[in-house]
């Protein structure tokens, strides 16, 4: 931070109209630290969602009469970043190599310009081709070295015994984000030698095409397109055919996208304009697990077109359906503009999964939570829900630790290797249905169990329970003590279980590379989560509660403290 006191992180941007093309450029610094992946994918999301130009109701206007059907579909007097024909986004990124290859490692590729390894291992890449960043941004391929730390005023890389050892990365990027893709073309992307900074700026030539509206011709085309929408409004009004109006998902999964298209058809005799609306006294189009492509659109006579609807189960969504609070079922209003409106009604069903539940409510059912209804009235003509516990521990926790133990605890880079998508699935698939494993990787099964614990409902450890004071050798038994005490009973045991398993883990580290450290952070990952952050902590403050949660960890990995 600023001096310590201010923080430093977050981005600038600036507009302007070029002849008749609008262009927004974007500056960021985002959150630093190798493991903070998720920390610069919502520094990136805020930006991009709260960057907004109030321009005028006027402004607005000339921008639709330049051939913008955005902001006549957002009906707004601000343009947001992706409203522009081109948007450039730069800065220092800080997104690091992937924690699988060692910070070691990572500096002897660098030094000999070995970087195929390392590009492929690139954080943004990893990020972007997920789509959980700069969705539909674009990058060049680059080719030089990392640009990132070097010791300030030289061309070295830090290692100097005194700094802490950083491995190389490329934080400092330039992407870019097109309306019309074909009107831009990186001409070089490269990286300056100046070192007088501990980062090597990078810079890009581009070839950008700009539009440039003929007063006159607009206004001649202007005038005979109203002459033939005149026209047609005068033969009748504007009339669409839906070949569906009701859309069955069927069963849906937990992290699964299911799309289904309707098809719109201009039957009638005039231009139709239609766009989704919100129901009344609602502000947003639909339901926060159902997203729509397009919402808005024009079709002349005869013309048809696709509408995507898309059901998306998230942890938020799967908490609020195993809660009874939220049902699949959803009425879309379409309207025509000086038309009728189209009601379309969406339903699915929730295919119920162990993930997005709590603990305490897992451990009630020895059956598979697939066979537990999601209506509560008809789970508890089925289960006693004031009895005691079934188990001490969630079964699917117990067993993918099982299947973990028996397939390969010596197994390289266990917990830090990414599993096979589709094997992941049909894990998840087997915990839920109770079938047997097939020969999954162990990899496979490891990612499953830390996505099981970091996806529940609630955290394993509240934030609660994270120490208030720092932690030292005087006081660290009797944080430790006072954790277990507060600490409720199956969140206790699930505690215990999932401690003495690492434990076990670590004993295999000569072949798996594991060490305390890595196990306590990657604890701290699924155990110790706060939802939505802890709004009445500043950042140093939660950052140092959950070092001392670290802390904790790996005192509780490394002792017989339970």
């Amino acid at each position: 931070g600023v001096m310590g006191v201010m923080g430093n992180k977050g981005g600038v941007s600036i507009r302007l109209q070029f002849y008749d093309s609008t262009l927004c450029f974007i500056c960021t610094h985002l959150a630093a630290h190798r493991e903070n992946i998720v920390g610069r994918n919502a520094d990136f999301a805020n930006v991009f969602n709260k960057t907004s130009f109030e321009i005028g109701q006027d402004a607005v206007q000339e921008v639709i009469r330049l051939g913008s059907m955005s902001q006549w579909a957002n009906s707004a007097n601000a343009v947001g970043a992706a409203d522009h024909d081109l948007v450039f986004w730069f800065g220092d990124l800080n997104y690091r190599v992937d924690e699988s290859i060692p910070t070691e490692r990572v500096l002897e590729l660098s030094k000999a310009n070995m970087l195929e390894e390392l590009i492929e291992h690139d954080q943004l890449n990893i990020e972007r081709a997920a789509g959980r960043v700069f969705r539909d941004f674009e990058e060049g391929l680059f080719d030089f070295k990392p640009t990132y730390k070097y010791q300030p005023g030289t061309d070295l890389y830090e290692e100097r015994p005194d700094k802490k050892l950083r491995a190389p990365a490329w934080c400092d990027r330039i992407l870019w984000l097109a309306q019309d893709p074909g009107h831009v073309a990186q001409l070089n992307y490269v990286r300056s030698e100046l070192n007088i900074s501990d980062h090597k700026p990078v810079m890009s030539t581009f070839l950008v095409t700009v539009k440039d509206v003929i007063l006159t011709k607009r206004d001649s085309v202007y005038e005979e397109v109203m002459k033939m929408l005149d026209t047609y409004e005068n033969n009748s009004l504007p009339m669409v055919s839906l070949d569906r109006i009701n859309l069955d998902f069927g069963e849906v999964r937990y992290d699964q996208r299911v799309t289904l298209p309707i098809v719109i058809t201009n039957t009638g005799q005039v231009v139709a304009q239609f766009r989704l609306h919100p129901k009344v006294d609602e502000s947003a189009l639909c339901k926060p697990w159902l997203t729509v492509s397009p919402t808005y659109g024009m079709l002349i006579p005869g013309e048809q077109t696709e509408i995507e609807l898309t059901i998306t189960i998230d942890n938020s969504t799967a908490h609020k359906l195993n809660t009874s609070r939220e049902i699949l079922e959803d009425i879309l209003i379409l309207r025509l503009e000086n038309g009728r409106d189209y009601y379309i009604s969406v339903t699915g069903k929730y295919a119920r999964s162990c993930f997005g539940m709590s603990v305490n409510e897992l451990v009630l059912y020895t059956a598979p939570i697939r066979e537990v209804p999601l209506d509560p009235i008809l789970r508890a003509e089925k289960y006693d829900l004031n009895s005691r516990a079934a188990m001490c521990v969630p079964k699917e926790m117990w067993r993918i630790v099982d299947a973990i133990y028996e397939r390969g605890l010596d197994e390289r880079d266990l917990f830090t290797a990414v599993g096979d998508p589709d094997e992941v699935y049909q894990i998840r698939e087997c915990l839920d249905t109770g079938a047997a494993f097939e020969n999954f990787s162990v990899h496979s099964m490891a990612e499953v169990l830390t996505s099981f614990l970091s996806n529940m409902s609630s955290p394993i450890v509240p934030v609660s329970l994270f120490p208030t004071l720092d932690i030292d050798a005087q006081n660290i038994q009797m944080f430790t003590r006072k954790f277990l005490e507060d600490m409720l009973p199956v969140p206790y045991n699930v505690f215990i279980y999932i401690i003495s398993f690492f434990r076990e883990v670590l004993t295999h580290r000569q072949r798996n590379r594991l060490s305390p450290a890595k196990v306590a952070r990657i604890l701290c990952n699924c155990l110790v989560w706060s939802p939505q952050g802890n709004a009445e902590e500043s950042g140093n403050s939660s950052n140092q509660r959950r070092g001392n949660m670290q802390q904790l960890m790996l005192h509780f990995l490394e002792t017989n403290s339970i």
